[in-house]
């Protein structure tokens, strides 16, 4: 399934896109120079992030590279003014760094584990919200866009630090809202359900080595796993003028799977 012919509704506008090496990072910066707008793609890989920016460039694009850690603060500050002097503004921060935990068992478990998704999961949320947030305060608009998860609506076992982390960075997201009353800034999340990407390939190939990869989509209502440009065509839209009453949002984009099983997990 292809997501529909991106129009131009980003046009002029400047978009930091963290994680834009690979998945659904890189398919949003296409996105969203593919709509019009200039875009920053950071990330921890410099050959990742090169490689999107060739992409988008040789579609007619514009975009830049910046190596950048987004748990850091320094850096994510450093990606706000790399913006500013490269593009001259700020109006849209997609902040889709992450870490998908392991499958350790609940009571095995570490702090140490805890840790490193919380960072990657939580605390780069709040860095993107606090200092694309504070630019777009003083300039009376901007749109914040973080990536959650579907996995964080509905218990799942497996990956019960990473559901706990993005349920945080939903409670951010409404919280975040509120902080930003009457002064212009939009923030809302997308939630994804299975889609395929470099970080979810181990339980594609998980299922295919147990004879088991056709049942991947059998418990979500649309019968498949999602792609990572159909994630990109619900960013574009929060970064849009379309979305211009829509605030304090969770928007999963799960081929329905949250809302119809109680467990929220698809067996293999």
């Amino acid at each position: 399934m292809t997501p529909m012919p991106a129009t131009k509704r980003l046009v002029g506008r400047r978009c930091i896109v963290t994680g834009g090496g690979s998945g659904i990072g890189r398919a949003s910066a296409e996105r969203f120079a593919a709509e019009g707008g200039l875009v920053l793609v950071a990330g921890r890989s410099a050959d990742n992030i090169e490689e999107t920016v060739g992409r988008i460039r040789a579609a007619g694009g514009q975009a830049t590279a910046m190596v950048a850690d987004a748990t850091d603060e320094a850096a994510v500050r450093a990606m706000v003014s790399r913006c500013m002097s490269e593009f001259g503004g700020l109006e849209v921060f997609l902040a889709n760094a992450g870490h998908p935990g392991t499958n350790t068992p609940l009571l095995e478990q570490t702090v140490e584990e805890w840790d490193e998704v919380w960072r990657f999961n939580v605390i780069s949320s709040f860095l993107a919200v606090k200092h694309a947030g504070a630019h777009m305060v003083a300039q009376g608009a901007g749109s914040i866009i973080l990536v959650s998860s579907a996995g964080s609506l509905r218990a799942n076992a497996g990956t019960i630090h990473y559901s706990a982390s993005k349920a945080a960075v939903n409670s951010l997201v409404m919280g975040a809202a509120n902080a930003f009353t009457g002064q212009g800034v939009r923030i809302n999340a997308v939630l994804p359900g299975l889609v395929e990407t470099k970080m979810t390939r181990p339980v594609f190939e998980y299922a295919k080595q147990r004879g088991k990869l056709d049942r991947l989509g059998h418990m979500v209502p649309l019968q498949r796993a999602g792609q990572p440009g159909e994630i990109a065509a619900m960013a574009a839209f929060l970064a849009s003028d379309d979305a211009s009453f829509v605030t304090g949002q969770l928007y999963a984009v799960d081929g329905g799977v949250s809302s119809t099983y109680p467990h929220g997990r698809i067996p293999v």
